[in-house]
């Protein structure tokens, strides 16, 4: 099928070889999920932010970490608690006696990756100091904005089950991520040998940069460049409208989340070595990108069913386009 795309072809082959790069690089902390390991790819080409959202000792923190050492980039690591401030985050404007001026103090957000560790422990005041970075890629402090360096992704940890001194995030700050994932619980072979390699030490202590900042920039513009038709425009909005006039969402997928996921599945079929999106792409990616996002109503909560397996429902009633015309 002929991509359609008018102007200068991607180079798939750096995409290829930078992601191939750094996939290799995670699987060596975390082993037996390659599903998590692409969604994070994902995400990072597509510009977007990753919540990872599972138990406790399941690898999150690797994940983010193993991600993190694999780009020679700023990394920054802010570990979320009740007494963290915004201005721990953000920054802080501080007066200098000698130069009688204020200097701005960057905070921990200040980085091409941010890793934060129980983001939901921190009040909703901290949280919230995340949004304008996150959606804008900037900071504003005492009426000074500052511009963050791209890439800039922020990778922030969950644990849903453990509620005493927590702080659910809200659906603004729920909606900027752009995909979820949980890393789950290893298979029996791939348990066995982190017992063999990780015991002795920690592979995140030899892990060294396979890229570097400069050419994840440059692999994003490439993915920007991948083809989008009309048929899959319409088919991602078919989508998040679904999931507004579902009878059992109390709230729907946002405008941002039918952005977020055509992003992401332009990320898809570059590392997939496509210059074009499929229906399939879209269709792959709907749990991780908006599953978050959506709210079920009392009626679905009281029956028990979650909100993926509705998100699987409506996905399912969506007609799919033909991949021949899309």
């Amino acid at each position: 099928m002929s991509s359609g795309y008018a102007g200068q072809a991607p180079d798939l082959d750096t995409v290829h070889r930078v992601t191939g790069a750094v996939r290799q690089n995670i699987e060596r902390v975390i082993a037996g999920k390659p599903d998590v390991v692409n969604a994070a790819l994902v995400v990072l080409l597509a510009e977007g932010h990753l919540l990872i959202e599972d138990v406790p000792g399941v690898g999150k923190t690797q994940l983010s970490k193993a991600l993190a050492r694999s780009i020679d980039s700023t990394v920054r690591r802010i570990q979320f608690t009740p007494d963290l401030l915004p201005s721990d985050v953000t920054g802080v404007s501080i007066f200098n006696q000698d130069t009688r001026e204020f200097e701005f103090r960057p905070g921990g957000i200040f980085a091409n990756i941010v890793v934060g560790d129980e983001i939901n422990r921190a009040s909703p005041k901290t949280q919230s100091a995340l949004l304008e970075a996150m959606e804008e890629r900037q900071v504003t402090v005492d009426n000074a904005t500052y511009t963050l360096e791209k890439p800039f992704m922020v990778i922030a940890t969950q644990n849903p089950i453990e509620m005493e001194g927590t702080y659910a995030l809200p659906e603004a700050q729920r909606d900027r991520f752009m995909a979820r994932v949980s890393v789950g619980y290893p298979v029996e072979s791939a348990e066995i040998a982190m017992l063999e390699g990780h015991t002795s030490h920690n592979p995140l202590d030899d892990l060294e940069p396979v890229t570097d900042a400069g050419e994840i920039r440059k692999v994003i513009e490439i993915v920007g460049r991948v083809h989008v038709s009309s048929a899959v425009h319409r088919y991602a909005v078919a989508l998040t409208t679904a999931t507004r006039q579902s009878n059992d969402l109390h709230l729907g997928a946002s405008p941002r989340a039918t952005l977020h996921l055509v992003r992401a599945a332009k990320a898809v079929a570059a590392t997939q070595g496509r210059d074009y999106v499929l229906p399939d792409d879209i269709h792959g990616i709907t749990s991780p990108v908006l599953a978050h996002r959506l709210l079920p109503n009392v009626e679905a909560t009281m029956s028990g069913r979650t909100t993926s397996a509705i998100l699987s429902g409506i996905v399912e009633s969506v007609p799919v386009p033909d991949a021949s015309r899309a």
